[in-house]
């Protein structure tokens, strides 16, 4: 008979590995630590403020933590955008329910209303830091007929998975550092380099994120022996992805806050 507490330590490991979280809770969180550290001063105390003194780490999860909750279902659509290969986002016909990129613009809008609720302003600001690390995720940016890759089987390491996984959560768990380490080693940039990064808006950002899908698929095929390789090839592309969803949450923050 299982007791309580090997219930819980099941139920836990269960709801672990089954999830299926944007870039898991590292990625996410690494660009909320890297965006606090391109922040103005003027920015940053008003991030504060509406946050009550939560990091932009710790709220930048709460677009998936929301999920499992029905009344935020019509959100669900705001993670990603996806088109075919042959086609651009500007071409494509939009999904009437929203894309990632509607959800960014959105987020902004409502921040930046006066007439916006104190509640509104934290909830979009939440949501919007999430958003900004999805549109980095390049499976995000990808194929709705394998739903992002989530319907591509592969084997991480020998173990059954999918594109999507490996992309959010193996290959950074596999380099087994935690996202303030992740934040603190990322690449050494120079402030043109930096400048370049800041260009543009959400939707040049998914375009870039698109080339990256596109030379993934290039490269992984359905029921591929991913491991060691695989890292050699894609985990500094990966890290690169997160410093630059760090800078530009960051950029369009001070945008935003002044």
């Amino acid at each position: 008979m299982i007791t309580r507490l090997a219930f819980c330590v099941i139920l836990f490991f269960s709801i672990t590995v089954n999830a299926a979280p944007d870039w898991g809770r590292n990625g996410h969180r690494t660009i909320g630590a890297i965006a606090e550290a391109h922040l103005s001063k003027k920015a940053q105390k008003a991030i504060d403020k509406l946050l009550n003194g939560k990091s932009l780490a710790l709220v930048s999860t709460f677009g998936d933590e929301i999920r499992s909750d029905k009344k935020y279902r019509e959100f669900a659509p705001w993670h990603y955008v996806s088109f075919p290969f042959d086609a651009t986002y500007e071409t494509h016909p939009k999904s009437e329910k929203g894309d990632v990129i509607v959800a960014i613009n959105k987020c902004i809008d409502i921040i930046k209303d006066e007439k916006s609720s104190r509640d509104d302003k934290e909830f979009y600001l939440k949501m919007l830091v999430h958003f900004i690390g999805d549109l980095h995720q390049p499976l995000h940016v990808g194929l709705a007929e394998d739903k992002g890759g989530n319907k591509l089987q592969v084997q991480w390491f020998d173990k059954g998975t999918n594109l999507h996984s490996v992309w959010d959560t193996s290959m950074l768990e596999s380099y087994n550092m935690s996202y303030t380490e992740l934040a603190a080693n990322r690449k050494r940039l120079s402030k043109e380099q930096v400048a370049v990064i800041k260009k543009g808006d959400a939707a040049t950002w998914a375009a870039e994120s698109r080339v990256l899908c596109k030379d993934i698929y290039k490269n992984t095929k359905p029921g591929d022996k991913l491991g060691y390789r695989y890292m050699y090839d894609y985990l500094d592309v990966a890290k690169m992805q997160l410093q630059k969803g760090g800078i530009r949450l960051a950029t369009v923050l001070n945008e935003i806050f002044g």
